[in-house]
């Protein structure tokens, strides 16, 4: 062994305690064992955890320079601006050569309406656009990421490949977060050698403007990623909410999904139409909430009263298990909403987005106007 510990006979030594069921980090180890593994330390940036995995330094915020994004496709596109846009260099990576041949003008379109609503200026725009680049090769797309979000179909297979191969390919000290909105982190990072750098960062659509992120700790992510990320979302201004269990649907869908069960029977029972329904949400209490939360407003109006509501209301309002069946007719006949120009409205599916998109925007600059 040379001198100072560091030399392929130290990692050798290490392999060996390792495969023989020792473990490194006890503090009854020999003390060969122990310089060695110091000396692995110093030489490498590594620790040896009492899980059995080598895992790399935590990264600081100031250390996070290079940002990858794994799909660049309806969610990936939006991070990967808004990351360019807070001065990271990202790399957008995509198998369909079609979604990455389209993403940059994509986000050059959505970096003009910032600009002509005056969220940035004009200058912005080409110097987020110089921190882009895009590669349908996940190996160079990630090779020097600090940190990287996946943003690829929601399915367990899919995603359990990809961060096994993020494993190998990155650098032991990358981050690595998941945009899952349905998924449980064990389910596809289990064989992961850095869990403890591993949550679920899910984003909302349009990724760009909406502010929240929710931030999903997994079973084994440690309190310095939580914190790191939060850190970093928030230098990018947005706004991280911590979620401190995985549950199904996490926190916004779950209080979006319970509105919308509501909101589904009003309409199935004839109570009021659709159009009526959006305007009775966006006009009461959907006008305030971007300003007053609702346990706020249950404050402000005094929890006896809102007891009293709902001592009423929870008798008879709906606590279906299923989806109704007039929403089931509507996805069999194919009228799927905006991506088939009918749901419970008829578009124009040009104009849509961009109206909608114009007025989020809108809502955008009220927000950090205040």
């Amino acid at each position: 062994m040379g001198e100072n510990g560091n030399d392929k006979t130290t990692v050798t030594y290490l392999l060996e305690m390792i495969s023989e069921g020792q473990d490194i980090a006890d503090p009854s180890v020999s003390q060969r064992a122990k310089k060695v593994r110091d000396n692995f330390h110093n030489q490498y940036g590594f620790i040896y955890d009492t899980g059995g995995v080598l895992t790399g330094a935590q990264v600081q915020l100031e250390d996070i320079r290079n940002i990858s994004v794994i799909g660049a496709g309806l969610m990936g596109h939006g991070i990967g601006l808004t990351y360019a846009l807070g001065g990271y260099k990202v790399v957008l990576n995509d198998t369909r050569e079609v979604i990455l041949s389209n993403v940059i003008s994509h986000i050059r379109n959505d970096l003009k309406a910032f600009a002509e609503s005056g969220v940035i200026s004009q200058d912005m725009i080409e110097e987020a656009l110089s921190h882009l680049t895009t590669t349908t090769d996940l190996k160079k797309a990630v090779k020097d990421a600090d940190f990287i979000t996946e943003t690829v179909v929601e399915d367990v297979e899919v995603k359990r490949e990809i961060f096994s191969n993020l494993d190998v390919f990155c650098p032991e000290h990358t981050i690595f977060a998941s945009n899952t909105s349905s998924l449980v982190l064990r389910d596809f990072t289990s064989q992961s050698r850095r869990r403890d750098r591993i949550l679920i960062t899910h984003w909302f659509n349009p990724p760009h403007i909406v502010p929240v992120v929710e931030v999903v700790r997994g079973e084994e992510t440690s309190d310095e990623t939580m914190e790191l990320v939060c850190a970093l979302l928030k230098k990018v201004k947005k706004v991280p909410v911590k979620i401190l269990k995985e549950i199904p649907g996490f926190v916004v869908n779950r209080i979006q999904t319970g509105m919308l069960r509501e909101v589904w029977s009003l309409w199935q029972q004839g109570i009021a139409n659709p159009r009526d329904i959006d305007l009775a949400v966006k006009g009461s209490f959907g006008f305030r909430l971007a300003a007053i939360g609702p346990l706020e407003t249950c404050d402000l109006a005094g929890l006896d009263l809102w007891y009293g509501i709902a001592d009423r209301l929870f008798k008879v309002i709906n606590d279906a298990h299923e989806p109704p069946e007039a929403l089931k007719r509507k996805v069999e006949a194919g009228e799927l909403g905006l991506k088939t120009r009918k749901g419970f409205f008829d578009y124009s599916q040009d104009e849509s987005i961009k109206a909608r998109d114009k007025k989020l925007i809108h809502l955008l600059k009220l927000l950090y106007s205040q």
